[in-house]
């Protein structure tokens, strides 16, 4: 199926789901995904298969150049955006400024934008790295992928290029001390043999567990909106979502479809 690619640094407002008007900063490149994951749903499509070959990033000054130029823009026509949000072609955590970049783009947010908030995508596999778990905790929102508490569903819907366990990537999610939103792809289907269903019992079940485990300040459970790269995948209904919804909320973990 096809699918999209961000086509510049800073791009936006546009209106988000989750995140009212959001401007958008894509820390990777513009013609192509740079991803550690290759998630089977992913708008951007495939992730690179040379993901090792040395890559150009975007330069850290280039992007606050850029970042500042546009809020200066939106604050004279006093469109200022509800978030100003990390997402773009990939995962944003990889590029090697981004603790700085956060840094910076804060500093820009108060001088120019106050009302805003920062809020950050990422797939949660660089928590490891001091730098970013620290850049993460100061921005408003932390928002984190969890598609799956089981290792081999989560194998098949991430398809991690490295050698990630979900235990460890939830054991990190938890350092937040609750001030983390988790984000949860619920999709079924099938892919290269192998049935994908993570509203079965026993999936469910570990997500809660893990969800428990982390005691994030929300929930957001979400299904497939675009188009995505793997065919066989089937979007879970808005009815099905809330009925998931209202299996976490028994045990008050503040899940939200959308």
């Amino acid at each position: 199926m096809a699918t999209f690619l961000f086509d510049d640094i800073i791009f936006g407002p546009v209106q988000s789901r989750r995140l009212g008007s959001s401007l958008g900063i894509n820390l990777l490149p513009t013609t192509s995904k740079f991803c550690n994951y290759n998630c089977i749903y992913c708008e951007c499509g495939w992730t690179r298969k040379d993901m090792k070959t040395k890559i150009q990033l975007v330069d850290r000054e280039t992007v606050i150049r850029e970042l500042e130029k546009k809020l200066i823009r939106l604050k004279s026509a006093d469109k200022s955006p509800d978030n100003i949000t990390f997402a773009g072609n990939g995962e944003p955590t990889i590029h090697p400024a981004f603790a700085w970049i956060i840094d910076q783009t804060l500093s820009l947010r108060d001088k120019y934008a106050p009302d805003s908030q920062v809020s950050v995508l990422s797939n949660a596999t660089m928590l490891h790295k001091e730098a970013v778990f620290e850049a993460l905790q100061k921005v408003d929102n932390n928002v984190l992928k969890l598609d799956s508490a089981v290792q081999s569903t989560y194998e098949i819907i991430n398809q991690s290029l490295g050698k990630h366990q979900i235990r460890d990537i939830i054991t990190n999610i938890k350092r937040f001390d609750g001030q983390q939103i988790i984000q949860t792809m619920i999709l079924r289907g099938e892919y290269q043999g192998h049935v994908i269903d993570n509203t079965l019992p026993g999936e469910l079940k570990a997500l809660r567990d893990a969800y428990l485990e982390i005691q994030a300040k929300k929930i957001l459970l979400y299904s497939i909106d675009r188009d995505t790269p793997a065919t066989g995948l089937t979007k879970v209904s808005r009815e099905e979502l809330q009925g998931i919804a209202s299996f976490m909320n028994q045990q008050n973990l503040h899940a939200e479809v959308y």
